[in-house]
């Protein structure tokens, strides 16, 4: 699908924190600092990535852009109107818009339904046609996915999970939203699986016009299926710009590392910044940049001092301190 410069849906200056409290005594904790500060927006017909590594807040993410959570601060706009300033009608009219993918297809879908009844579910909610439409839609869903109408029959236990995850994705279709969030839903699949239901989400995105969060931890699938990146840590954005330039030159240690960590380095690639260490708890953050402990090049501003996402080329933006020194004086 051709791309547009039009923002469909912009996250401006989240923020999403939880009270903490222990397991065995209750004691409060603090407070959980999943997401703090983060903007962006995605355009129309875009594939967005979101990557990072466990714990840093990018299902949050997700999920206040659904609306499935209400931000600490911050506000969620959807084809230029505030999510949370909506009238009840129009709050259901983009329900219908916006739609999610779960990441574990085993547990997605109700185990005492058929797959009939599982995709026809959301339309007899919304009442979006007579009885006879809907038996008509769902057949086309499934053919959409790949699937012929003999699954009408089955209960998701008697599927593969690559089946369950296109019945979930046809499900998800099922309204025809523009925008979809994608929690990264091939993480339980085998790589041969994985590889087909990439494939499928490419696919539908060019054929249905679609409007893609891709949530991930795997740069990638990231680097296959989109085209601008933001990679989070501890709640925050560390470097948000065009997905092939992230691979091909981070700005970010952080990002370096996660790339190191999964891609094998070529011959002109940045040098290697292995991570080490371990992601700090939510309710015990450090100060200043929240990389910084395991960051081999943090000097004394790093400590103290919180970096702001800034653009440091044409559409590439890092919050990093360093970012603008030559890469030999990094020694990464």
């Amino acid at each position: 699908m051709e791309k547009t410069s039009q923002v469909l849906i912009e996250a401006r200056n989240l923020t999403k924190h939880f009270r903490a409290r222990g397991m065995a005594d209750g004691k409060h904790l603090g407070s959980v600092q999943a997401v703090d500060d983060v903007s962006f927006g995605i355009h129309r017909g875009e594939a967005f990535g979101l990557v990072g590594e466990s714990g840093c807040g990018k299902s949050t993410v997700g999920r206040l852009l659904l609306g499935l959570l209400n931000p600490t601060s911050g506000e969620v706009l959807f084809d230029g109107h505030s999510v949370k300033s909506l009238k009840v009608t129009d709050e259901r009219q983009m329900r219908r818009q916006m739609q999610v993918v779960f990441q574990d297809p085993y547990s997605s879908l109700n185990p005492r339904h058929r797959v009939e009844t599982i995709l026809s579910r959301p339309l007899r909610v919304h009442r979006a046609g007579s009885r006879e439409w809907i038996k008509h839609r769902i057949r086309e869903l499934l053919s959409l996915v790949g699937l012929s109408e003999h699954y009408l029959a089955r209960l998701p236990n008697a599927l593969s999970g690559g089946e369950r995850q296109r019945i979930a994705i046809a499900r998800a279709l099922a309204l025809e939203p523009k925008f979809l969030v994608l929690d990264e839903p091939t993480a339980s699949l085998d790589v041969s699986v994985q590889a087909q239901i990439i494939n499928l989400l490419s696919e539908l995105q060019n054929r249905l016009h679609l409007t893609y969060l891709f949530i991930s931890h795997n740069l990638g699938l990231v680097g296959y299926l989109c085209d601008r990146t933001l990679v989070m840590y501890a709640g925050r954005a560390m470097e948000l710009g065009p997905t092939t330039e992230i691979h091909r030159k981070p700005l970010h240690p952080y990002t370096r590392g996660l790339i190191s960590s999964v891609l094998v380095p070529s011959v002109d690639a940045s040098p290697p910044c292995l991570l080490s260490g371990e992601v700090p708890v939510p309710w015990d953050l450090p100060s200043g940049c929240r990389f910084h402990p395991r960051c081999a090049v943090a000097k004394d501003a790093c400590r103290t001092e919180t970096p702001k996402l800034v653009e440091a080329k044409s559409g590439h933006f890092v919050a990093c301190h360093r970012s603008r020194m030559p890469e030999p004086e990094q020694n990464l």
